[in-house]
């Protein structure tokens, strides 16, 4: 099982610890570093500061989401940093929800998000190969473009850059069986945005068949510390925010995950303590249970622990979300 280092999306503004801790893990052998976004700071100016910082570690999006730009636009940011980088850069690609895509990027939610997603990973591929010009008649991407308003000259193309890796890995984060299942058929890898090593029944099906190389990284909250339920109060905090407010009521992929892990009622009751303004009261509301069993938190020796869970199933790297290089140095350590 390989270690991987995600530092999530900003906050306020940067965080200066950022680049230390990409330093620190490079040092340490963490052979990947991931960056995200939401609704503030991009996925990839980050991630290609870090580059021009590090020399070996790779380099991954967890996750630049796909409303944020066309397939090709994306296509370009990846094979561009690919070509500074030398050759590290991995596609972390997500759809996100609807109250984000609508809200934020102000594009509608597709009514087939396999379908969008499908077609949006076909266009990037074929960036990618350069094999001929892009061309897709798809329902969600059309290349070239033909829809209501179309000039009518629109030109099939394909890349001037000439991509370094036809290859360059993309991995997509999926919560929904149909979707995990459909990520095993068309991607490289999958980022879970929550795993139990204890539940992974829970996705059994869904992962039946992985093809040989095929990524499975989760991320989790690690932190070497003595109580272990101040540990979890970032894990707790994380989770209040996203069953509680990244969604509506009627439509929460996130809470629904929480839901078929066994933490139905739980998540339900987070939901309405956070639409109803009473944050505080739903992160407490949060299982400590729940955040123990998809982070890493406690002293060394319970780490270690639990870290033999980890490595026991498909998890081929773990995307560690720390806040601090002693306990990035820890788990190099342990693992």
């Amino acid at each position: 099982m390989r270690l991987g280092l995600a530092l999530g999306y900003w906050g306020r503004g940067p965080d200066p610890a950022h680049l230390e801790l990409a330093r620190a893990a490079e040092d340490l052998g963490y052979t990947s570093v991931w960056t995200a976004e939401a609704w503030g700071s991009d996925a990839f100016t980050p991630l290609t500061w870090i580059a021009a910082h590090t020399s070996r570690i790779r380099l991954g999006t967890a996750i630049a989401q796909m409303a944020a730009r066309s397939p090709t636009a994306t296509a370009m940011h990846a094979l561009t940093l690919d070509h500074l980088s030398g050759g590290r850069m991995m596609l972390g690609l997500g759809l996100s929800g609807p109250q984000v895509v609508e809200g934020w990027y102000g594009r509608p939610f597709p009514a087939s998000p396999l379908t969008a997603t499908r077609e949006y990973v076909d266009v990037v591929r074929q960036v990618l190969r350069r094999e001929a010009p892009v061309e897709l008649d798809g329902r969600f991407h059309t290349h070239p473009y033909r829809g209501p308003g179309a000039t009518g000259l629109g030109k099939a193309l394909k890349p001037i850059t000439h991509p370094l890796r036809a290859s360059l890995p993309v991995l997509l984060g999926a919560e929904g069986p149909g979707n995990i299942a459909q990520t095993t058929r068309i991607a490289d890898g999958w980022l879970p945005l929550y795993w139990s090593p204890t539940r992974t029944d829970v996705y059994e099906a869904a992962l039946d068949g992985l093809p040989e190389g095929f990524m499975v990284a989760p991320m989790a909250r690690a932190r070497v510390c003595d109580d272990v339920a101040e540990g979890l109060l970032p894990v707790k905090a994380m989770l209040g925010f996203y069953i509680g407010g990244m969604g509506a009521a009627a439509r929460n992929f996130h809470a629904d995950l929480m839901a078929r892990m066994g933490y139905e009622q739980e998540a339900r009751h987070i939901q309405r303590l956070f639409l109803q303004g009473r944050e505080e009261e739903a992160v407490m509301a949060v299982p400590d249970a729940f955040a123990d069993e998809i982070s890493l938190v406690g002293p060394r020796e319970r780490i270690a622990e639990r870290l033999e869970a980890w490595r026991a199933g498909p998890v081929t790297d773990l995307l560690v979300t720390a806040p601090d290089p002693h306990t990035l140095r820890v788990l190099a350590e342990l693992n």
